[in-house]
């Protein structure tokens, strides 16, 4: 079967590619910018040429950008495995388990999504200065794990409520306990909500900045993106650097993306259909 080029055809065409530019402009802006000298005031439309890496340099020596890549990185990366296996574990309790205990327990963790992030602020800030753990990478992962945990469960529970329970029930009569089933059955059935999980949670804890400022003030160490807002103050005139550490920021993102893009797509699309 053939399909014919019509004027309609033609019409989305030029409606993808108008939208496609729409999208381009913030990216170029802060690829034109980021390659600016440190003191330009040229416009962030005039294509910069040729280009100068001198706000790179500031951003990634002067700024610190470095060290704030890597604990948003390892902040990011250790978060995200607690989450999953704490999510996958007492989702399936919970997907499985009938008793008024389990019910009490979903209840609790599906009013987690309904409270504001700013009630659980002053416990949280409390709890993890009781435990010495303010101003560490520790506390930060901590505090990440506990806010990012309902909405994790509540994604896997509604994915295993799915999920015939006989393939358990075939792995129990070939020997596999509890765990073991969980483990060699039904954990891999769930890689699609697994990476939809890791891609949610990831961004959301990379891009985050109110919590590490809060945690990790005073320290000396700090995330990508609380070292990028530190730009404006020091280097106040100097936007072409804060662009730079913008670009520098979005690298390890981009190559993440680039390395697992089909899988990350496949299992997004996955994770939604349930």
């Amino acid at each position: 079967m053939t399909h014919r080029y019509t004027w309609r055809t033609g019409l989305l065409e030029l409606g993808m590619i108008a939208a496609a530019a729409v999208f381009a402009i913030p990216f170029y802006v802060i690829i034109n910018l980021a390659f600016q000298e440190p003191h330009s005031q040229q416009s962030a439309m005039v294509p910069t040429l040729p280009p100068n890496f001198e706000s790179l340099g500031i951003a990634w020596g002067a700024g610190g950008l470095g060290a704030a890549l890597l604990n948003s990185i390892v902040v990011t990366a250790v978060s995200s495995v607690i989450v999953i296996a704490e999510a996958a574990l007492a989702s399936y309790y919970l997907a499985r388990a009938t008793s008024r205990l389990s019910r009490i327990a979903s209840v609790a963790f599906i009013g987690g999504l309904m409270l504001p992030l700013q009630l659980a602020t002053l416990p949280l800030y409390v709890i993890v200065r009781n435990l010495g753990l303010m101003g560490t990478l520790w506390g930060l992962v901590l505090v990440y794990s506990a806010l990012f945990l309902p909405f994790s469960i509540f994604l896997y529970t509604m994915f295993l409520r799915a999920v015939p329970i006989e393939y358990e029930e075939s792995a129990q009569l070939d020997g596999c306990g509890p765990l073991g089933a969980f483990w060699h059955v039904v954990f891999p059935m769930l890689r699609p909500v697994t990476m939809t999980v890791l891609i949610l949670n990831g961004i959301g804890m990379y891009n985050d900045f109110f919590t590490p400022l809060l945690y990790l003030s005073g320290s000396g160490q700090q995330t990508v993106t609380v070292a990028i807002i530190s730009f404006v103050g020091v280097y106040v005139t100097q936007w072409p650097v804060v662009f730079a550490g913008m670009l520098l920021a979005s690298v390890p993102v981009l190559i993440a993306f680039i390395a697992a893009q089909k899988q990350i797509i496949s299992g997004f699309a996955g994770g939604l259909k349930g």
